[in-house]
């Protein structure tokens, strides 16, 4: 068996999509193989002169919404491709804690994104998949 643990980092975009499509592909070629989708957020923090601004507690709820939404599509996506995953839903830096995950559950393939989604976001998510790739002890798959 080629792989046996393939991870997915799932963040709703279009590319992430592809991503999750792609690692279900490579989980049915390698009978036995273990898929587990990943979604990481992280809370907005703003910057002031000092250090960090508080940030309203609605933001933050809106932010965790978001990302239980992106796991319910994730969840929905495995299910219509007949395919059982685990789907976890993560806090934190998106590139560190899918380093960490990887790591401590000594997953044998990273499938991920090339860009995340829109405007400044897409800036900071395409330094995801750069970050994973020049980190990761694993290989990396990056789809486009």
């Amino acid at each position: 068996m080629l792989f046996s643990k393939i991870v997915a980092a799932y963040d709703g975009s279009k590319a992430g999509t592809k991503a999750l499509d792609k690692a279900i592909e490579l989980a049915r070629l390698n009978p036995g193989a273990t898929l587990e989708v990943l979604h990481v957020f992280d809370f907005p923090r703003f910057y002031v002169a000092d250090g960090f601004a508080p940030v309203p507690a609605t933001v933050n709820e809106e932010f965790y919404e978001l990302a239980e939404k992106t796991v319910e599509e994730a969840k929905k996506r495995l299910e219509d491709a007949g395919m059982n995953a685990t789907v976890q839903l993560m806090q934190g830096a998106p590139a560190e804690v899918i380093l960490d995950y990887t790591k401590k559950n000594d997953s044998d393939l990273i499938v991920i994104g090339s860009r995340g989604l829109g405007g400044i976001r897409e800036f900071v998510l395409g330094s995801v998949s750069h970050n994973v790739v020049q980190h990761a002890r694993i290989p990396v798959l990056v789809v486009k």
